[in-house]
């Protein structure tokens, strides 16, 4: 159960969604306009301060109360949460857990209220998963500066109007054993030798920013490094396991809009003389939909409870985005199939939920890695 400082914020949430995003988000996401009034509003609420210490311009609060308000957003839609989720996750933890004083007093205020995003500069067109193996982007030092060369693929609030920086992992130089040693550098936007192509055209997502980014001696001081040279793919492991259970809270929130529209569609549409929601098929349709929603949820707050104690929570991250985008999809699959033809049409909350749930299963670490950290856990890797 939530204490009531927790449910207040989900309340407040849930009513800015319905209010506020609801009502004007199905002609963004056919657009593909990125929702900057939405974002303005997020931000006076402090939503990306969340979990951000207040010395640093945030609410002071923790990493499940970003959770709950990212759940509650997804609810209605996906690409305002995925902002928020890679503006907090992947913009402004990296540099509250990894910076220095003066990177955080520079930067931190202006994310937490949601006057600039920040990015995360991690995956690469040849890469994938396999993080290291694939990378190519490289930075020199040459003097008192970075030079950076190389491209990104699929970067979440890389060029928007108020992105103030991308964190790019680089390799930095070769170990011992000739490991590639890769570092952080931040490099804020507009710096010269650093561009962004046009926003993708996704399957789903559609009102979020993501790009492809390019670095042709793209030029920062050596200050720009974030945490220890060497140490950016350990950094990177930890920001993702923190981001995995945000992806799982956003995967639960529509899991649970399909069963929120499911619901309402089953009262509303009759066929054959009563509402659809009469006949078996659909109830059974929609219990299933509630179970996986329901124990998607308790594996989140299980992986933010263990976070929140200083506990291990690699595994139980893993599981938490696992079970939730599972949920997601299956949900999202049932959900068109209870509206019918209705649920192929677009002006449905239903389709957007079909086109935003598959990636779901993708970004932040595929289903197949959460199932290869899982067995790890387990001590199953090394037979």
């Amino acid at each position: 159960m939530l204490t009531d400082e927790y449910d207040d914020l989900r309340k407040s949430v849930e009513s800015f969604a319905r209010e506020v995003v609801a009502p004007v988000i199905g002609d963004l996401y056919e657009r593909g306009e990125f929702p900057y009034e939405i974002i303005r509003k997020m931000g006076a609420m402090g939503l990306f301060g969340l979990p951000i210490p207040e010395e640093h311009g945030g609410m002071g609060g923790d990493y499940f109360a970003l959770c709950l308000a990212l759940e509650e957003l997804a609810r209605v839609d996906s690409s305002v949460a995925i902002t928020l989720e890679a503006g907090v996750s992947l913009g402004a933890m990296p540099l509250l857990r990894f910076g220095t004083d003066e990177q955080r007093s520079h930067w931190l205020p202006a994310l937490a209220a949601g006057e600039k995003l920040g990015a995360f500069g991690l995956t690469e067109p040849g890469g994938g998963s396999d993080v290291p193996g694939g990378m190519r982007t490289t930075a020199t030092l040459d003097g008192g500066e970075w030079v950076i060369n190389g491209s990104k693929a699929f970067i979440t609030n890389a060029g928007t109007a108020i992105t103030g920086f991308v964190a790019v992992a680089a390799i930095t130089g070769r170990r011992a054993d000739g490991r590639p040693e890769i570092s952080t550098i931040i490099v804020p936007s507009g710096t010269p030798g650093f561009t962004f192509s046009e926003k993708y055209s996704k399957v789903g997502w559609s009102a979020s920013d993501t790009r492809e980014l390019a670095f042709t001696d793209c030029r920062v001081p050596a200050a720009n490094l974030l945490g220890e040279r060497g140490r950016g793919y350990a950094q990177f492991l930890q920001t993702l396991d923190e981001g995995r259970i945000a992806i799982a809270a956003l995967s639960v929130g529509l899991a649970q809009g399909c069963v929120d529209e499911s619901l309402r569609y089953a009262h509303e549409r009759h066929a054959f003389g009563r509402a659809i929601g009469g006949y078996q098929a659909i109830q059974f349709k929609i219990a299933d939909m509630e179970v996986r929603t329901h124990t998607a949820r308790l594996a989140y707050y299980h992986a933010a409870d263990r976070m929140r104690s200083g506990l291990p929570f690699k595994k139980e991250a893993a599981i938490a985005k696992l079970a939730s985008s599972n949920a997601a999809m299956d949900n999202a699959r049932d959900a068109t199939q209870i509206f019918g033809g209705y649920g192929f049409m677009n002006e449905y909350p239903v389709a957007r939920f079909y086109r935003d749930a598959k990636i779901l299963e993708i970004g932040e670490g595929t289903s197949e890695v959460q199932r290869m950290l899982i067995a790890r856990e387990l001590g199953l890797s090394g037979l």
